[in-house]
């Protein structure tokens, strides 16, 4: 029974998010030959005051409207 987890920045629309975990599952039936029902998906949202890499806060580091495009604002 696969598991995924996915961690993105909060902001994306329930389509997106809808496409994506069709593709994903769509795929990993194709590639681990299980069935659809199978295949288990997660994604957590995190804002970016909430993120950070290289010891720096995401929301300090690149500002507010860093990585916004195509992205839903809350």
């Amino acid at each position: 029974m696969p598991f995924v987890n996915i961690k993105i920045a909060r902001g994306r629309t329930i389509a997106q998010k809808q496409e994506l975990v069709e593709v994903l599952t769509r795929e990993m039936v194709r590639v681990l030959e299980v069935k659809p029902e199978w295949v288990t998906i997660v994604i957590d949202e995190y804002s970016r005051e909430n993120w950070a890499s290289a010891g720096e806060l995401h929301s300090l580091k690149f500002g507010s409207g860093y990585g916004s495009q195509g992205v839903v604002k809350e």
